[in-house]
């Protein structure tokens, strides 16, 4: 006869659940203690933002292509995203301005799911209060939805000077169609140079001439947003441009190929490209 299986013993199972949590407060605090030690290192050797947009991105690849099991990768993703947040806070305090016009519940959702409850979340109504509240501050982020509401107008072009803050990131930046916080945000601040993630290109442009050639036009090039200006029968538009696509100057040509003429274009950020989830990992 064959020998029964013995019993699981969930005593055992809970104690080796106790020691993981164990393990992981103290590689937290451990990694708080280096922390320490950098911001001591950065005050003799480094100076401006603690925010890493391009190490940030990489640590975020990392994870979700390592992911496997049953902990969901929501679940994951938060956790990091709020470690990296919260150390990157203990560096160096910073306030999340957020336009809330598009609705409540999203912005807050992605707000609190990216940067967690101890980075002070201030409410504003409108891209331009967010733009302007990061301006006068000396490293706060800005987070304003991709797809704001033409009424607020062309927010975009009080990043054109060179002293004004950029956009430095997109979230989320995982990418997967059930996303908890799946609300396309553009995050704004300003970051040290060789900090900056740079594989995709955000453009101010301003245009004469614009119609709805025009409009269809871009749509085969770029991701863009567009705001009427009354001048020249133009529009302000904001223009993402992905690394290996067409560059800015070849949007400009097929612009006007198309009857518009571009009147400015200025660079006013840059971020990391997403990273999408494969089917069997969402």
């Amino acid at each position: 006869m064959s020998t029964p299986p013995k019993p699981i013993d969930l005593a055992a199972l809970r104690q080796e659940i106790d020691r993981i949590d164990e393990t992981m407060h103290q590689l937290l605090m451990e990694r708080g203690d280096i922390i320490d030690r950098l911001i001591e290192v950065k005050k003799s050797q480094e100076s401006g933002s603690a925010f890493r947009p391009m190490r940030e991105a990489q640590m975020m690849r990392r994870l979700a292509e390592r992911h496997k099991g049953i902990l969901p990768l929501d679940t994951v993703e938060s956790i990091w995203r709020v470690i990296i947040a919260t150390f990157t806070y203990v560096q160096q305090n910073f306030a999340a301005h957020a336009d809330f016009s598009a609705g409540d519940a999203q912005m807050r959702d992605s707000a609190r799911f990216h940067f967690g409850f101890t980075v002070p979340l201030v409410p504003h109504m409108g891209a331009a209060g967010v733009v302007a509240a990061v301006s006068e501050s000396r490293g706060d982020l800005g987070l304003v939805p991709v797809i704001s509401s033409v009424s607020a107008g062309a927010w975009w072009t009080a990043l054109e000077f060179d002293a004004a803050p950029k956009i430095i990131a997109r979230l989320p930046f995982v990418e997967r169609h059930d996303h908890p916080a799946a609300l396309p945000v553009f995050v704004i601040s300003r970051v040290a140079d060789d900090a900056r993630a740079t594989e995709v290109e955000v453009w101010s442009v301003r245009v004469s001439g614009w119609s709805a050639k025009a409009a269809q036009t871009l749509t085969t090039l770029a991701e863009f947003l567009a705001v009427p200006d009354r001048a020249f029968d133009g529009a302000a538009l904001l223009v993402t441009l992905p690394s290996g696509g067409s560059t800015i100057h070849e949007v400009a040509q097929h612009l006007g190929k198309a009857g518009a003429t571009v009147r400015s274009m200025a660079l006013v950020g840059s971020h990391a490209t997403r990273y999408t989830v494969a089917a069997d990992k969402a």
